[in-house]
């Protein structure tokens, strides 16, 4: 009888935990990931940048490249002056821009990623996806999966708190996104990843269930690994629809319309997720989602980064011409501009202020 299986694109190394950057030259050394030490490290001019004097003795053969922002244009540049080192492997260190400047960069020179994050602001730094600006606003492209994750909780814990808090939404947005995806399969039929459903989901509720806070070891530890399972589900999928449903056409649709006001991509998406599941009559699940939005300080009205009622309905509005042909509550529902006012108003009433 045959054995069927599938490979998994995943990281061959994925290290979490406090004091894990003490460690990153061997941990590259012991999984041959670079054995004569040549790397080229992506810094940014701030986290990144005050690690590098840390870092430095420990990586005796690694240039650092420090990166301008999180345009395409940096990550062409970015490859372009790494691409005669010579090196084993290229580091991304620093936030979610950098990373994703050091994924294209990597993909485009053919070298393997190491992603050592020092926020987890969103699920992007372990998915096969570089989301970077263009001209035309925002592009996301693929690339491979990192080939390792070094995450140091002590780093993580100096960091911004709306960064975590950022991350937080964006991990609890996979259920909304899931059942996005049972919805589509259920009306058109669309195939469902069985296996990538399972991992987005369970990152999404071990964080939504956890009942500490961003100040606790224990929880960041728990919601670093969402965000890398999150990134793990991406690519077994082949797509981003795991973690991406209405909640994301949302927070697309805020960047896009109010690209000089728009919040956090996880506060976005978190706030788009409780609504979201509104929309779909799991009114109990949108409140209790709220109410941990809420406890982590993250919002769950518009006006809370800064958006009026109305504002939030053209939002709403806008939100499904930012995907074309992903299928959600939104083009399910495909509600006229009072509808959504009228359910945005008992959404409001629902939650409670």
């Amino acid at each position: 009888m045959p054995v069927l299986t599938r490979l998994i694109p995943s990281p061959v190394v994925v290290d979490i935990r406090p004091g894990a950057l003490d460690d990153l030259g061997g941990v590259l050394a012991d999984e041959r990931i670079s054995h004569s030490g040549k790397l080229a490290v992506a810094v940014s001019n701030g986290s990144g940048a005050r690690l590098k004097e840390r870092l430095a003795p420990a990586l005796p053969g690694a240039s650092w490249y420090e990166v301008g922002g999180g345009t395409l244009d940096d990550a062409v540049r970015l490859a372009s002056d790494i691409k005669a080192g010579h090196y084993d492997a290229v580091v991304g260190l620093g936030g979610g821009k950098i990373i994703d400047c050091a994924k294209f960069a990597a993909a485009r020179v053919g070298l393997p990623l190491v992603a050592v994050p020092t926020n987890l602001a969103h699920d992007g730094l372990c998915s096969p996806v570089a989301t970077l600006d263009n001209d035309a606003g925002r592009g996301s492209y693929g690339v491979p999966n990192p080939i390792a994750v070094v995450i140091d909780l002590d780093v993580i814990h100096e960091a911004p708190a709306r960064f975590v808090r950022a991350g937080i939404g964006d991990a609890i947005s996979n259920i909304s996104a899931i059942a996005d995806w049972e919805l589509a399969h259920r009306v058109n039929g669309e195939k469902i990843d069985g296996l990538a459903a399972a991992i987005a989901r369970q990152a999404g509720e071990a964080v939504l269930r956890h009942p500490g806070g961003i100040g606790d070891t224990e929880f960041l530890q728990v919601l670093a690994e969402a965000l890398v399972l999150s990134g793990i589900a991406m690519s077994v999928s082949g797509d981003s629809r795991p973690s991406s449903g209405a909640c994301h056409e949302i927070n697309h649709a805020f960047d896009l319309l109010f690209p000089r006001r728009a919040a956090a991509h996880g506060e976005q998406c978190g706030l788009g997720a409780a609504f979201a599941m509104y929309l779909r009559g799991a009114h109990e699940e949108s409140a209790y989602m709220a109410e941990v939005l809420r406890r982590h300080g993250l919002p769950v009205l518009p006006e809370e980064i800064g958006f009026t009622d109305e504002e939030f309905v053209r939002v709403v509005e806008f939100a499904p011409q930012t995907r074309p042909g992903r299928y959600t509550i939104l083009e399910h529902l495909d509600l006229t501009t009072d509808q959504i006012k009228d359910i945005y108003a008992d959404y409001v009433k629902a939650i409670g202020s």
